[in-house]
């Protein structure tokens, strides 16, 4: 398997000439890092104005490996090959290297270029990629990766501090400012010429400096070169501490994010709680956070702070609340489960209702989390609960009641991973472990590690919630000084309940079973088509929709002939299998229907957005069939199941997930991820960026 490995990018406060000083002094070796013993110049070559510079150097590594296995490899020292592109006149040094020891055996590449910042010309930027793949050593393969990887993310922030320390030293030494290169003509006669080649530092310290203007302020906010791509402060300060491959796993997920949801990704530190979430297993987080995203789309969760009103009797007897933040600057949340009336609850209000309240407390959750992220000045991307079990009795475990609250936590445990920093579970009864022993298996262990219970008044004093929670803050009905607004629950008047069939037809859109995107499955050979009725011209079609599965593409025909019956390939005659095809193999393409738009290729994971403004009334046929081109292994993405599919079917070999609107041309606002109707935004979880659309004759298609 082949090691990747992505920096974010890395901020120099300084000039790009000052920052090639500070590299240059770095050869031929340095002491600031030990494994670097030595280097040696290949080659040398110089443009005639002196605006570029290539150098190839051999490097001499000390790899600190165990003596055996030195001694079956049969060498002490590993040599890597370094080639360096520096361009004076774009400002720009491009770095190449790769080893040249065990090349047959393993195959090590590196690259990392230092730039100018974009928004400020005195500031360098500097990233850094590399992939490491090893065919074969000696059996020894899973061991040489670990070390590898290990003192290759030792060294890389290393890096860092070793340009800066040199830059104190040019500093010290009275080198402040390095003018920049110009070409020969434009050079001003007696006056020092340009920096040559390689930079004569003893030259410029004679020569006197001014004092340095590039030298900025290090308490500036945080910014980010690119708005693709992340700066390592602004990590630091909004996303807290990672080390090297953290930081590389959050970058690479998110540019797979990029490519695959253009204009609509999560933001950084929703993307993160699903990598912590599965210990940053790249694949797994990936798959998880996908099913996330296609469960939040299809049932319009991002929209629940909008559109979701609880109802006058749950605001009452719901006995819960948000109560300032705990020690850390985390959101507290209240919930006196002691005193709430869960039957009565779900009775009066349905699971589904339940539901939605829980979920608009989770993305409430996560907005306070911003809002204390900017007022405590550090990453706070998490809350506390605080949850008071006095009152709680067996009238909780009333079995329906305990399946609801299940389902709840199968439901967030699934989509609002590594959100709970801490809960805290005070006066514990008696029938407590009854209540624990139900729930604890649906509750992962990096969440029950979260877990503080205390019984009786245990909570009081020291050890206690004064740990945890500032005294000033814990709530009157705990012993502290706090009014706290949170409802006292209370039983609920069995006047408000609601029989089955009311539950039933309740107007509330159901999480479990109700969605305006519909599923299809398509087989190869079997496409999924879908006809639309356009009564005038110059009217939009748009669609949205997910590849769940598969590689596909897409179509959209003008029809001159009316489909007959829809038919269904064999293959989906299982019941839930939707499969409709309505092109008849009798019809000629260009003369019984036509394409209006060039087919679109679609691989799986991908979500697209996309619109066509008709010229013509008539039928419209809008088609999903099996891509026949195969996958390559470098592109091919993991399998990404609808994390809601009740029926797996085998044979199948796609699976979309869509919805399609009509609309007047003088109610297109000209791109379909401007609409509010297409439902596809992630308004609660987007960082704001910038739709990417391409354009296909009068269709927008933005993925």
């Amino acid at each position: 398997m082949v090691q990747k490995y992505q920096s974010p990018v890395r901020v120099y406060k300084y000039s790009f000439e000052m920052v090639m000083a500070a590299y240059e002094k770095r050869f031929p070796t340095c002491p600031q890092i030990p494994v670097f013993l030595d280097s040696e110049v290949l080659s040398e070559v110089a443009s005639d104005d002196g605006s570029t510079h290539v150098i190839e150097r051999s490097c001499k590594l000390n790899v600190d490996a165990p003596r055996l296995l030195k001694k079956i490899a049969g060498v002490e020292y590993v040599y890597f090959i370094q080639k360096n592109t520096l361009n004076w006149k774009d400002r720009t040094l491009l770095i190449e290297a790769h080893n040249e020891t065990f090349a047959s055996r393993v195959t090590v590449i590196e690259m990392c270029s230092y730039s100018v910042h974009p928004d400020n010309e005195d500031w360098t930027c500097f990233e850094q990629s590399a992939s490491l793949d090893i065919k074969s050593f000696f059996g020894f393969e899973n061991t040489v990766e670990k070390i590898a990887m290990k003192q290759y993310t030792a060294n890389i922030k290393r890096g860092k501090e070793v340009i800066e320390y040199y830059l104190n030293e040019l500093m010290a030494e009275g080198i402040t400012e390095i003018p920049r290169w110009v070409p020969p003509e434009k050079r001003a006669p007696k006056k020092p010429v340009a920096l040559p080649p390689r930079l004569d530092l003893d030259s410029l310290a004679q020569g006197g400096t001014k004092e340095a203007s590039c030298a900025l302020s290090s308490a500036a906010e945080p910014t980010t070169p690119d708005a693709d791509k992340l700066d390592a402060d602004y990590i630091e300060r909004y996303l807290g501490q990672l080390t090297p491959m953290q930081e590389s796993c959050l970058i690479q997920l998110r540019q797979w994010l990029q490519e695959t949801h253009k204009g609509k990704i999560p933001k950084d530190e929703h993307i993160l709680r699903f990598l912590r979430a599965r210990d940053y297993n790249m694949d797994k987080a990936r798959e998880m956070l996908c099913q996330s995203l296609t469960w939040r789309k299809q049932y319009q969760v991002d929209y629940i702070l909008e559109t979701w009103r609880p109802p006058a009797f749950l605001e009452e007897y719901y006995a819960g609340g948000w109560h300032f933040h705990d020690s850390n600057g985390r959101p507290l949340y209240i919930l006196r489960l002691g005193q709430m009336d869960t039957k009565g609850l779900v009775k009066a209000l349905g699971e589904e209702a339940l539901l939605r309240h829980v979920l608009s407390i989770n993305e409430e959750g996560q907005k306070r989390c911003e809002e204390n992220t900017k007022i405590f000045g550090r990453p706070i991307t998490s809350w506390t609960c605080l949850v008071d079990l006095e009152g709680l009795n067996m009238r909780h475990l009333w079995r329906p009641g305990v399946k609801a609250l299940l389902r709840i936590i199968e439901v967030v445990e699934a989509n609002y991973p590594e959100t709970l920093g801490r809960l805290l579970i005070v006066r514990a009864p008696r029938v407590f472990p009854v209540l624990w022993t139900l729930v604890s298996p649906f509750i992962n262990d990096n969440t029950r590690q979260k877990f503080l219970i205390y019984s009786g008044n245990n909570y009081q004093g020291v050890g206690g919630l004064v740990d945890y929670i500032d005294k000033e803050i814990i709530p009157d009905f705990l012993g502290g000084d706090c009014l706290c607004n949170v409802p006292e629950g209370g039983l609920v008047p069995k006047s408000l309940y609601q029989t089955e069939e009311e539950l039933e037809n309740s107007d509330h859109i159901k999480l479990w079973t109700e969605t305006i995107y519909q599923s299809a499955h398509v087989f190869k050979g079997a496409p999924h088509e879908i006809v639309i009725e356009i009564l005038e011209g110059s009217s939009v079609i748009t669609w949205d929709f997910d590849i769940l599965k598969g590689d596909l593409v897409f179509n959209i025909f003008h029809s001159k002939r009316s489909p007959q019956t829809a038919k269904k390939d064999p293959l989906a005659s299982a019941p839930g299998v939707n499969n409709v095809q309505l092109i008849e193999k009798s019809w000629v393409l260009g003369v019984d229907y036509s394409m209006v738009e060039s087919p679109l290729v679609c691989r799986e994971g991908e979500s697209i957005q996309g619109s066509h403004i008709t010229r013509w009334p008539g039928l419209y046929i809008l088609q999903w069939k099996v891509s026949g081109h195969a996958s390559s292994s470098s592109t091919a993405l993991p399998r990404v199941d609808d994390v809601l599919a009740s029926l797996q079917v085998s044979s199948h070999k796609c699976k979309v997930m869509y919805y399609t609107e009509v609309l007047a041309s003088e109610d297109f606002r000209g791109s379909m991820t401007s609409l509010e109707s297409c439902h596809s935004g992630f308004s609660q979880l987007s960082a704001g960026t910038t739709s990417s659309s391409q354009s296909q004759s009068s269709s927008l298609i933005s993925r």
